[in-house]
């Protein structure tokens, strides 16, 4: 899902590359301001995605002074927008589809704290669109106000992608799920395929559930999924409450609310934002009671320090490691060893409607997820419609030509939608993430590390990190909220030492 461009990027409140009213500490290291210009500096945070201003936020509501560096332009990391130009005039993009459930506790309260929760609305009650294209016919994964695990049961009763027999199995697998500590070593070791095999699960019923929600939310299929985690989110999602399967999907870009949004309360708690800057290092002060971070604006303009009590290091899991010091980590090549797993989207705009709701997951179809995106693009809906295929652990095919991709998944979309048979394609392109999310492989637990390093006042956060999630949104939040709260930890514990 890499684009080919990226969202204009509104002032911050302090120009990266411009000079500093502070000017320069004796050794030449730049104090990094907090508010009101508060010195000195308490916390750098490298990397602004959803770890990095979870981070920030945190460490403010300490009353830390935080300074968050992002070598992008913008915030929001892998789950942003950007502006294309169109047959039909210059529209806003989403890199890719990016939905959240009612279970994830940390991604909500972030949108409560950024003013975005009424832009990304839950469904009242989850309600799955499912599409058998070889069948034609049409089935929904719903569920109801009974308790667990009853409020699946009249669904599954009625889910027709399911023979009666398959849905008593899935029914006795997921009791079985259920069972199942995700925080057990010995899971992380096995696939999720095999523990379904040995537990009655047939193809159909892997192709027509398990690996319709867990390709969604892992990025991968069930023989390269972890059964740990796994196991986390069917039963996280699926089998604690009710309602955590909710699905939730942002009505605006998602540069509205993880760039805008994000930026805008950024600013209000005091954080400095610097913008189209990139980390080149980070070492010990050296008097020992505090770091340096090296960081870089435009080309051609020096580098400078920026002197920090703390630091949280919130990029991806290579950049980490290259910018990590010596004896941080006991193994820091495990974190070379986490590998990395792709996404691609195929976005198409028709001349008219040619999908009646706002989503579907496809089955016997190389199309999994289908979203209509037409209203948050800016473009009008009732001439045309803008519509999202989301096409997870695409190994396979994230390096093909887009053409060849066009001539793959329109002839298809037009084979599951009626509408598009005689619909025009004014537009399509493709988005494509090489590394969208860390690979969720079995073993992959014993691999991520926690936020707190050997080096005193140097934290972790990621999606990679050891959050217990998978690479979502839910597991960034939380890791960023769990390296604020240990670097808040490692400044109390140093004033009191004082």
């Amino acid at each position: 899902m890499t684009p080919p461009a990226h969202p204009a990027t509104a002032p911050g409140p302090a120009d990266p590359d411009g000079p500093d009213p502070d000017g320069p500490g004796p050794d030449g290291a730049v104090a990094a301001r907090g508010p009101r210009g508060a010195r000195p500096p308490s916390a750098v945070v490298v990397g602004g995605g959803l770890a990095g201003i979870t981070a920030a936020l945190a460490l403010a509501d300490r009353g830390i002074g935080v300074t968050l560096v992002e070598a992008r332009p913008r915030l929001g990391g892998l789950a942003f927008s950007f502006r294309r130009a169109t047959s039909l005039g210059e529209l806003t993009v989403d890199n890719g589809q990016h939905v959240y459930l009612r279970c994830c506790t940390a991604y909500r309260a972030f949108l409560r704290r950024i003013g975005g929760a009424g832009l990304a609305p839950l469904q009242r009650r989850l309600d799955v669109p499912v599409l058998d294209a070889a069948r034609g016919r049409l089935g929904r994964l719903r569920r109801t106000a009974l308790p667990v695990p009853l409020h699946l049961a009249p669904g599954l009763a009625r889910y027709p992608h399911l023979t009666p027999g398959e849905r008593l199995a899935v029914a006795r697998a997921a009791l079985a799920l259920r069972r199942l500590d995700p925080a057990d070593p010995a899971l992380d070791a096995q696939d999720f395929a095999g523990w379904l095999r040995r537990h009655g699960q047939s193809d159909r019923c892997v192709e027509a559930l398990w690996d319709l929600v867990g390709v969604a939310t892992l990025n991968a299929r069930a023989a390269d999924a972890s059964l740990a985690l796994a196991a986390m989110v069917f039963r996280t999602g699926l089998l604690t409450e009710p309602g955590a399967a909710d699905i939730g999907i942002p009505r605006v870009p998602l540069g509205t609310l993880h760039h805008t949004l994000a930026r805008g309360a950024l600013a209000r708690a005091g954080v400095e934002v610097l913008t189209a800057t990139r980390a080149r290092g980070v070492r010990r002060d050296a008097s020992g009671g505090g770091w340096r971070v090296t960081v870089a604006g435009r080309t051609g303009l020096p580098a400078r320090e920026l002197a920090a009590d703390s630091v949280v290091l919130a990029a991806p899991q290579r950049e980490t490691h290259r910018l990590l010091p010596p004896g941080a980590l006991p193994e820091p090549g495990r974190l070379l060893r986490i590998e990395t797993a792709p996404i691609l989207n195929v976005h198409v705009i028709y001349d008219r409607p040619v999908l009646r709701r706002g989503f579907f997951a496809a089955l016997g179809s190389p199309v999994q997820w289908v979203f209509d995106r037409t209203a948050p693009s800016g473009l009008d809906g009732r001439r045309h419609q803008y519509l999202v295929l989301s096409q997870s652990a695409a190994h396979e095919e994230i390096g093909l030509p887009t053409g060849v991709l066009r001539e793959r998944y329109l002839p298809e979309l037009a084979r599951l939608l009626p509408a598009a048979r005689a619909a025009r394609v004014c537009d399509a392109f493709v988005t494509r993430e090489r590394a969208a999310t860390f690979a969720p492989a079995p073993g992959v637990g014993r691999l991520r590390p926690g936020p707190v390093t050997r080096a005193p006042g140097l934290y972790l956060a990621g999606a990679w990190t050891a959050t217990g999630w998978p690479a979502t949104m839910e597991g960034a939040v939380r890791s960023g909220l769990a390296a604020a709260r240990a670097a808040a930890g490692h400044r109390t514990t140093a004033k009191e030492t004082a």
